[in-house]
């Protein structure tokens, strides 16, 4: 899934991201940039997550448009012939 980054408190880690198909609020995971390149997050940024299962949003990391799916974004050709 993708969002974008509505909230995020650096120093609790507590936070939010409203999800791109269909504007839902969900609320971050105590564990939501275990593993990422993240160290903390700004408002409006794009992200690719998943949900645990309780339904917060845990694993973020970045994507391109490519990566995301993004209507009007072509599909990446492989280059590794």
């Amino acid at each position: 899934m993708q969002g974008v980054i509505k909230t995020y408190d650096p120093g609790t880690g507590v936070g939010a991201l409203v999800r791109d198909t269909d504007r839902a609020e969900i609320e971050l995971a105590d564990d939501a940039l275990a593993g990422s390149i993240f160290r903390m997050l700004r408002q409006g940024q794009r992200v690719v997550f998943d949900l645990n299962p309780d339904g917060l949003a845990t694993g973020l990391r970045l994507g391109s448009e490519v990566d995301m799916g993004t209507k009007g974004f072509p599909p990446r050709k492989d280059t590794s012939a």
